[in-house]
């Protein structure tokens, strides 16, 4: 009898400690079923990158991605298996990253030969900016955003860094601030100068000097929301009609589960039932006309 209930237990362990891996795998499946009939319909190869918060699959602590040498190896791989003329979606969702790993895509989205379509269904800020400038095309949802590209040193904008340092005689200052000041020199002057390659070959030098200076010198907070409509003003090819399959592919990479969400709401269309808006519901309408 002791053998039976310690079985029994252990089927309602063993049950418990496989879902999560049951479930990974479903949502995988569907994931790359959506991909492929994507891919189908608009003949093209599609790269999602996008990075939400995860949480850690035993501890359940989460934990923040974001654009790094790992991402820029993957998306390397995956533009050189596609073939010269066989167009590129990828789908972008990112608060940033290195900007070598971003500057690697950037460069390798420009040299490929055929269209390259990036979708930004809710944001891609500082180096998923670049990687989104390096698209022949960027299709946004109207609420969408990118962000300025100015580079960060540690924990502050380049560009205090030196706005700081101008303030002070050189004097005063220690040997680390100093060395601070002449890396976020540098870094400014290397993400500008990558700006203006990708941005040339889509409007003058001119207006690419303008619009790489705009976007690097720190003029703004890094995580300053640019919008549809100041991207379509700055003269780049953008659009705001998401595919369906865009925004059914972010559902399935959701976020990790809370034990109380954030935001709630009922997913809308509303389905026959006796609340819709609009409808006032029958037992309000026997009350106010007092019948019942």
């Amino acid at each position: 009898m002791s053998s039976l209930i310690s079985l029994f237990w252990f089927l309602i362990f063993f049950g418990f400690a496989l879902m999560p891996m049951l479930k990974q795998a479903r949502l995988e499946a569907m994931r790359v079923r959506l991909i492929r009939q994507f891919e189908e319909r608009r003949s093209s190869r599609l790269i999602t990158m996008i990075h939400r918060q995860e949480a850690l699959s035993l501890l359940g602590f989460p934990i923040s991605r974001y654009i790094n040498i790992e991402d820029s190896e993957q998306v390397l791989r995956a533009i050189r298996l596609t073939p010269s003329d066989m167009p590129i979606d990828i789908l972008l969702h990112t608060p940033g990253g290195l900007v070598l790993a971003a500057e690697q895509i950037a460069h390798a989205i420009r040299k490929h030969k055929a269209k390259v379509t990036v979708f930004v269904p809710h944001y891609a800020m500082s180096g998923g900016t670049l990687i989104a400038l390096a698209a022949d095309e960027i299709v946004m949802d109207p609420n969408a955003v990118l962000g300025p590209v100015d580079p960060q040193i540690g924990e502050y904008p380049a560009v205090s860094i030196l706005k700081a340092v101008s303030l002070k005689d050189k004097n005063e200052l220690d040997d680390r601030t100093l060395i601070l000041a002449d890396v976020a020199e540098k870094a400014m002057n290397q993400v500008k100068k990558t700006l203006k390659a990708i941005l040339l070959d889509k409007m003058s030098p001119e207006r690419a000097e303008e619009l790489a200076t705009r976007l690097s010198e720190g003029r703004w907070t890094h995580d300053h929301p640019i919008t549809c409509e100041e991207v379509a003003e700055m003269g780049l090819p953008v659009c705001k009609e998401l595919p369906k399959e865009i925004y059914e592919l972010m559902d399935l990479y959701p976020q990790p589960v809370q034990r109380r969400p954030s935001v709630q709401y009922i997913p809308v269309p509303y389905g026959p039932g006796p609340f819709r808006p609009g409808v006032p519901h029958k037992s309000k309408e026997k009350a106010w006309t007092g019948q019942g």
